[in-house]
């Protein structure tokens, strides 16, 4: 070999070491975070789309104003003859309409849907059984108001006891359980409360297990909304206590109050309550071509007016609105870049269908908004958050979510990582 060639090889071979010291010098600045945003059209969903196995979890971290479905909407939500009320569409999690949705109410019966749901937790934790017999005592025998007439030192099986809580609304069994699960109404009291700061019920707070009035057991009927989405999404087992129409224990025969499962076989739930202070509340729900709806109306004058406008509300919901897939999990809304990774490519998108209630018809104009960090490097795991998408509908924000990686990406060799690192000094 001459001396020239000898020379022309060292020289190479010193570009090339220059070249690899230069990237790995550079690399810290080349992965600095930059926003890359992603717009394409937004998935058409069915006109009845089918219902998930379970209904979304809670949204992501939001930066702007979520916009309430009826924002955008010209049909006005009926008058209601209420002090307060919310419809909300249990599969997207969205509320569609409402009106003095945070004030502090009386929850009166309706604190038994908190109550049934930590009854329901203890029978899944395995620390209750529906044919488990229990102790009645002399607290729950003499508890005030509507009663399922059990008897002072009678054992009454979890499974009666729960069809007095939520059919009869009986306060009696509803003290009875408490007692059972946490051995004293306080303490039952106590797992409600811890149950609803979980939830994130910030304006929940419960005295008692059945609803008497306390001036200090409050809540909003925004709160009770989402308890009662909750309770629909994590115990569907247990829902036809509450499309029970009657229920007779000791030789009584008592009607469900909830009037609208005689008024509208789509209706299956969910409670009513009463109190002189409270008014007449009804919080109730409805599934129509596999979408449900829930509505929470507190303080009318009568029974009959808040059946009569429960049902409205749930009409006006179903009708002038749909509930739309706008992400599939099956399919990623970016193809994002990938570096340093065995694949030049993955998919982002969510590991869970995204749902959303828009005004009927303006499905097809949702406009997902992709935002995810520059330059995606490998190796990337299955289910990681690298960005979020925010769903938007005539410029405002319905819901913003993670952003995933669907598929988990190896990391290259090491010669193919330092091709990378040499093209991302080029974009």
């Amino acid at each position: 070999m001459s001396t020239t060639q000898t020379v022309h090889m060292f020289s190479l071979k010193q570009s090339r070491r220059v070249a690899l010291s230069v990237a790995l010098a550079l690399s810290p600045a080349l992965i600095a975070p930059q926003l890359v945003f992603a717009a394409p059209a937004a998935q058409t969903a069915p006109a009845a789309p089918e219902a998930p196995a379970t209904l979304p979890a809670a949204s992501g971290q939001t930066t702007g104003h979520l916009a309430t479905v009826s924002e955008l909407s010209s049909i006005p939500a009926p008058t209601l003859a209420a002090k307060a009320w919310v419809t909300l569409d249990a599969n997207s999690g969205q509320i569609i309409a409402g009106q003095n949705i945070n004030d502090k109410v009386e929850p009166a019966s309706l604190t038994k849907i908190m109550a049934a749901y930590v009854v329901f937790q203890a029978i899944e934790n395995k620390r209750l059984s529906l044919d488990q017999k229990v102790n009645v005592s002399e607290k729950a025998w003499r508890t005030e108001g509507s009663r399922m007439f059990i008897k002072v030192n009678t054992q009454v099986s979890v499974d009666d006891l729960l069809q007095g809580v939520i059919v009869q609304s009986g306060n009696d069994a509803t003290v009875a359980l408490a007692e059972a699960v946490a051995g004293s109404e306080s303490a039952f009291a106590a797992m409600m409360n811890q149950e609803a700061a979980r939830q994130g019920l910030t304006d929940t707070h419960f005295t008692n297990a059945a609803g008497l009035p306390d001036p200090d057991h409050m809540t909003t009927v925004h709160d009770l909304g989402i308890m009662a989405m909750n309770l629909v999404r994590d115990f569907p087992q247990y829902l036809h206590y509450y499309s029970q129409k009657e229920f007779t224990y000791n030789k009584i025969k008592q009607p469900n109050r909830n009037r609208l499962l005689w008024a509208d076989p789509t209706v299956d739930g969910l409670k009513t309550g009463h109190t002189s202070s409270a008014g007449y509340c009804l919080v109730s729900t409805a599934l129509r071509d596999g979408r449900r709806v829930v509505s929470v109306l507190v303080g009318a004058a009568s029974d009959s007016a808040r059946a009569e406008n429960s049902l409205k509300l749930l009409n006006w919901s179903f009708q002038n609105f749909d509930t739309v897939k706008v992400l599939d999990s099956t399919k990623p809304l970016v193809q994002a870049r990938v570096w340093q990774g065995q694949q030049e490519t993955v998919g982002l998108g969510q590991s869970k269908p995204v749902w959303l209630t828009v005004p009927r018809g303006k499905g097809p104009e949702v406009k997902p908004e992709a935002r995810y960090t520059q330059p995606l490097l490998a190796p990337l795991t299955k289910g990681a958050q690298v960005g979020t998408v925010a769903f938007s509908l005539d410029g405002k924000l319905l819901r913003e979510e993670p952003l995933q990686v669907l598929d988990s990406v190896a990391e290259a060799g090491f010669f193919g990582r330092m091709v990378d690192k040499v093209r991302l000094m080029f974009q």
